[in-house]
């Protein structure tokens, strides 16, 4: 299949869903295939403004998935079209690359042209929509369109479960945010927790060197790490799981605990060549048999369906379910969970996000988890762990701290991938359903939380 027929339908120009797949239909280097395509003259801009330009020699077979989806984009925003279609262009990114690549979405709307995005992180839906089409039905047998909303209106439609213009309910609860700056267990609980420790350490990988600050956590607590890719945050995961020594530690009152680990990785690639009914019963045999698993992580994840169906024919969304579900089946002490939203829809996600803390509260475990949609971090997230610095370079993890002050030194934190630059972006609440809103860019609110550096609003 040659790169023309793969991005070309009729008029419209499309960004495909499955970035994992570009490296089979598309040969040669990033810049030989953007020099290919450059119909607006755009390649050095775009390039920027995607970091491109560090990959700009290397084949596209060797790319990550975030250079994936950067390098997608570009070959979509480089043509010349009247449509223009993005599926899904967050997965992989990070929050400054998805804000990125949202601006550089925007920047094709032109009086001959308009844009179609189908995106599932509701923040950047917010931050790059002028109209919401809200899609509800039975996944597999039939889809409903409703008519364009505005923003706002359109997500909160979605969240609702309900179409008031119609009169039309279509999902039996609403979906809410609602979160606090600290837990609300009694004193006696905090208590009963078994608390762990970990000392300052440094790692140093080729150009890369990680510094870990000394931190603590508890069971039955999810710590959210919050950085941008490239920063160290698998690095510090597989120190914590005892998979890379750290090269020098500081504090020798303080060891670094061994832990019994269960992993979900970023990628999941199919290769168990059977059903997942088999797949269940050779990994987690035990835990896909138990009533109380069944009921809090099977039944929401919506496993049973997929148990007669072969592995390797399941779709993003269906193998990321799978994965979560192993994950969870395995027995450990910490759960390792790399980017969990990744192919699941916007209600897959808050069913994730519940199950997942329900699943690490009831078992008294400890989770860790990189999440780069901002909304199912925020619901997710009991502790958070902020990384700076510059991002394949020299970074810094800080310490395990709370929520409201981690997302505030996150949002207001220089990072530098090419120069020193800010997210620039302010977080509210939507006074309805509590979901993190971003602040349009130096508007009053924008202006008075920047001012008052209350970068993330916690507060009704």
């Amino acid at each position: 299949m040659i790169l023309a027929n793969y991005f070309y339908i009729n008029q419209a120009i499309i960004k495909p869903q499955y970035v994992d797949h570009i490296p089979k239909a598309v040969q040669g280097n990033v810049g030989q295939v953007l020099d290919q395509k450059d119909e607006r003259e755009m390649k050095a801009e775009l390039c920027a403004d995607l970091e491109l330009n560090q990959v700009i020699d290397r084949n596209v077979g060797d790319l990550s998935g975030g250079e994936l989806q950067r390098f997608a984009i570009a070959v979509v925003a480089i043509q010349n079209a009247e449509i223009y279609m993005f599926d899904e262009p967050s997965s992989y990114l990070d929050v400054k690359q998805r804000l990125k690549a949202a601006q550089v979405i925007r920047s094709l709307l032109r009086p001959n042209s308009y844009v179609i995005v189908v995106e599932h992180d509701l923040s950047v839906l917010d931050y790059l929509s002028d109209f919401i089409c809200c899609l509800y039905g039975k996944p597999g047998a039939y889809g409903v369109v409703t008519l364009p909303f505005s923003v706002r209106e359109g997500i909160n439609i979605f969240l609702a479960g309900f179409v008031p213009t119609e009169n039309l309910r279509f999902r039996d609860e609403s979906l809410t945010f609602k979160v606090a700056e600290t837990p609300q267990e009694s004193a006696e609980e905090i208590e009963t927790y078994a608390r762990y420790k970990y000392p300052t350490m440094t790692k140093t990988q080729g150009n890369f060197k990680l510094k870990v600050m000394e931190g603590e956590f508890t069971d039955s607590q999810i710590i959210v790490m919050l950085g941008e890719n490239g920063t160290g945050k698998t690095t510090f995961i597989r120190m914590l799981a005892g998979l890379l020594k750290p090269d020098n530690v500081e504090g020798s009152d303080v060891e670094i605990p061994e832990f019994n680990v269960s992993y979900k990785p970023q990628k999941i690639s199919p290769k168990f060549q059977s059903t997942v009914r088999h797949l269940l019963h050779q990994k987690i045999r035990d835990s896909y048999m138990h009533p109380q698993f069944v009921s809090d992580v099977m039944k929401p994840l919506l496993i049973e369906q997929l148990m007669d169906q072969e592995v390797v024919n399941l779709s993003g969304g269906e193998l990321q379910r799978v994965a979560l579900c192993l994950c969870l089946g395995k027995p450990a002490d910490i759960y390792l969970i790399d980017e969990p939203s990744a192919y699941l829809d916007s209600e897959q996600r808050i069913v994730a996000s519940k199950v997942i803390k329900r699943f690490i509260l009831h078992a008294k475990k400890t989770a860790f988890v990189v999440e780069h949609d901002f909304i199912m971090a925020t619901y997710l997230a009991d502790r958070v762990i902020v990384y700076e610095g510059k991002p394949s370079v020299d970074c810094i993890a800080n310490s395990p701290q709370s929520l409201l002050t981690g997302m505030n030194l996150f949002l207001s934190v220089s990072f530098a991938a090419v120069a020193p630059s800010h997210l620039d972006i302010t977080f509210r609440r939507d006074p309805t359903n509590y979901r993190p809103r971003i602040n349009k860019l130096d508007s009053t609110k924008d202006r008075e939380q920047k001012s008052a550096g209350s970068y993330y609003y916690l507060d009704d």
